[in-house]
């Protein structure tokens, strides 16, 4: 905090205006440890209160910044830090907070972290699968995990490359013990690839969507619960069941649930070792193996944790 509180001191000094290091102190913890406000979001508000009280244009604080450096996205772990960083969007999530246009995952060959592209920036919308540079954005600790933050300082420009992403992969084995809402046969936004809502995309409204298949599964290993993410190819692969197939079988009961239920009977209670890339709480699916049988030790530790409970 008092790396932050110092930043906002020397910038108001190069403006010629100086502002006691202890009252931008006492602002932040007051933000920070008595509202818990993120520490991005109350650097954001401090700034802006003493830029109204000495009347100052916005513009001349955050226009005169000097130019961030180039980062890789492995090292973003630097809390209210600003950088540039070339990256692919791995991953578009679900999202319903108002004040969020975009949220998900961008990467480059040194990892992967979240993003959040926030509505008032008034920033263009990116795609799943394409690279941009993204500029002057900003680290933020959250929990112990850091992502960065899409403002109005901030640009995007699309970049003619295919970046490379690097992701720590997991493997998990257990028994597919539910398959959450938001699976089986869904629509995606045709503009930016978001799971639509009774035929609404957040950012663009109603619109004709696309037909996807999705698996949003939950794993169990008698210990531990881990939640799944399986795209379309694998989904296909594991239910026998082709996007086409779906979309039929919908169509003859007039319900899109009836896709997710036949995909819960065919897949619920059976083992399998899935594989992929971990972000947050989701295994992102790879590849997926069903066990068609569990070995003694296997059992054994099923066993042991079931009679703990």
């Amino acid at each position: 905090m008092k790396d932050i509180a110092q930043e906002i001191n020397s910038k108001f000094l190069e403006l010629g205006v100086e502002i006691p290091l202890e009252d931008i102190e006492e602002r932040l913890d007051k933000m920070i440890n008595k509202f818990k406000v993120p520490k991005e979001e109350a650097r954001r508000s401090v700034v802006n209160y003493f830029l109204k009280e000495h009347n100052i244009p916005r513009n001349d604080f955050y226009t005169g910044q000097s130019e961030s450096p180039q980062k890789m996205v492995s090292d973003l772990n630097s809390d209210g830090k600003w950088a540039n960083v070339k990256a692919k969007v791995v991953q578009l999530w679900e999202n319903t907070h108002e004040s969020i246009s975009q949220v998900g995952l961008v990467g480059d060959e040194t990892g992967t972290i979240k993003f959040t592209k926030w509505e008032r920036a008034e920033l263009p919308d990116v795609e799943e699968g394409k690279s941009y540079l993204f500029k002057n954005i900003v680290v933020n600790e959250w929990n112990g995990k850091f992502q960065i933050n899409l403002n109005k300082t901030s640009s995007i420009e699309s970049i003619d490359e295919d970046l490379e992403v690097g992701s720590s992969t997991a493997t998990f084995t257990g028994a597919m013990v539910d398959i959450q809402s938001g699976s089986g046969l869904i629509k995606r936004c045709p503009e930016c690839n978001r799971a639509l809502t009774k035929g609404a995309c957040m950012e663009h409204g109603k619109v004709d969507g696309i037909y996807d298949l999705r698996i949003k599964a939950v794993m169990d290993d008698g210990t531990t619960t881990q939640d799944a993410i399986i795209k379309r190819d694998i989904s296909e692969d594991i239910t026998d069941m082709t996007l086409e197939n779906a979309i039929a079988m919908a169509a003859d009961a007039l319900d899109q649930g009836v896709v997710l239920e036949q995909m819960k009977k065919a897949l619920v209670g059976k083992y399998y070792t899935i594989s992929g890339s971990r972000i947050e709480r989701y295994l992102l699916v790879d590849s997926i193996d069903q066990k068609l049988a569990l070995d003694q030790a296997e059992l054994d530790e099923l066993i042991t944790a079931a009679e703990a409970v």
